[in-house]
């Protein structure tokens, strides 16, 4: 399923906080400025530029710490995938993993990703005030597409929560049901997963472009997992010992040297 979103529909579902705090303003006067003066950016970004947004239901099922993705299945049989995931490994943490949150059995997952037109990061070079503005509206566009999408999930596509109601706060407080952890946030910290999503969603279908590394082009991007679990929640995998990335590089089918790249810091 592919989604365009115009900025007007986005607006509302904006995490003004996260705004502020990538201009460092702790002031409320001037926060209260900076936002004018963005609201008044998107009302002329409006209409010339879009988010977008690629999801999938998948069935699925967990095997210890990996999820099996299926698609539905048809008179050609259904194409598999493993999704390997990390498992929390210090001795003060729940050793968590998201596929603690699938079930064994039968269940269903969602995959996403979220995008803005490449020229929010391309067309205001000129005007280096203007680049960061744009630039960091263009990141609050991409999350905002994917909370939006995220609630059109829960009430109507997958359908899980119909019948929720729940203000703006309550959604950006996380009130909701089930989780979006996405890719390279603390759960999901290997970026290269994004190849394997890739292949899920074809993220080029809104402009998505992987680098070398599993980074989305645009910058302004997001993509992950949708789980509906009502006892899901997010966690931090924390630090990873060489006996996990050796076990996470052969469920991969990887390299260790490879995959140490990506998860360095977390080592």
């Amino acid at each position: 399923m592919k989604l365009t979103y115009e900025i007007h529909d986005l607006q509302p579902y904006i995490n003004w906080a996260y705004f502020y705090h990538a201009w460092q303003l702790r002031n409320p006067e001037q926060q209260q400025q900076t936002r004018a003066e963005a609201e008044q950016t998107l009302a002329r970004l409006d209409g010339k530029y879009h988010a977008y947004a690629l999801f999938q239901l998948f069935e699925a099922h967990s095997e210890e710490d990996d999820v099996i993705v299926e698609d539905t299945p048809s008179k050609q049989g259904s194409n598999r995938w493993v999704l390997p995931l990390l498992r929390q490994q210090e001795t003060d943490s729940d050793h968590l993993c998201l596929s603690d949150f699938v079930h064994p059995q039968h269940d269903h997952i969602g995959i996403f990703a979220t995008t803005v037109d490449l020229g929010l990061e391309t067309d205001f070079e000129q005007d280096a005030y203007q680049k960061m503005m744009v630039q960091l509206l263009a990141d609050r566009l991409a999350e905002a597409a994917a909370e939006k999408l995220h609630e059109e999930v829960r009430k109507n596509i997958w359908g899980y929560a119909p019948n929720e109601h729940l203000t703006m706060e309550d959604m950006h407080a996380e009130r909701f049901q089930g989780i979006r952890p996405a890719i390279g946030y603390p759960s999901l910290p290997d970026t290269s997963l994004n190849f394997v999503l890739d292949e899920l969603l074809q993220f080029k279908q809104i402009g998505i472009r992987l680098t070398e590394s599993g980074a989305m082009k645009p910058h302004a991007s997001v993509s992950g997992l949708m789980i509906a679990l009502p006892a899901a929640h997010y966690f931090s995998i924390g630090k990873i010992g060489e006996d996990q990335l050796r076990d996470y590089a052969h469920r991969r089918g990887l390299p260790v040297e490879t995959l140490r790249k990506f998860l360095l810091t977390h080592l």
